[in-house]
């Protein structure tokens, strides 16, 4: 019985030891911005995105926002889960202070005072906000 019980409390600390690790990975779920091609260009403005980790909506507009940062390395572009990051999420609340945006969902991004939302709008608009802003700040 004693080789019993020390295989399980082996087995219990094991899978206790997997679930920390896994809980840290998943906190730091924060998305670099794609490194430019030219280390010498400086960012223009940022685009913030915020996303929730298990938001499939957030999934569908990730590969849209990605290639956005690779096509603009002048462009800032910030990748920031908010659901389940505190850093982020008071990233988002003070962007949506700073706007006087009362409720928000995600995702969504921010560019100077445009606030797009949902996996339609953007897409849609997205790449047009930031052609415009890259023209008044040229």
């Amino acid at each position: 019985m004693d080789k019993t019980l020390k295989i399980v409390a082996v087995v219990v600390v094991a899978v206790l030891a997997a679930c920390a690790v896994f809980f840290v990975i998943s906190q730091q779920s924060v998305i670099p911005p794609a490194p430019a091609a030219d280390t010498s260009v400086q960012s223009i403005f940022t685009v913030y995105f915020f996303y929730g980790e298990e938001c499939p909506h957030c999934h569908n507009v990730m590969p849209f926002i990605q290639n956005l940062s690779k096509k603009y390395p002048d462009v800032d572009f910030l990748i920031l889960e908010t659901w389940h990051n505190e850093t982020n999420q008071a990233i988002s609340l003070a962007q949506h202070q700073k706007l006087g945006i009362k409720s928000a969902g995600v995702p969504e991004v921010i560019v100077g005072k445009v606030v797009l939302t949902g996996s339609v709008d953007i897409p849609a608009k997205l790449e047009s906000v930031i052609t415009e802003e890259l023209k008044k700040n040229r």
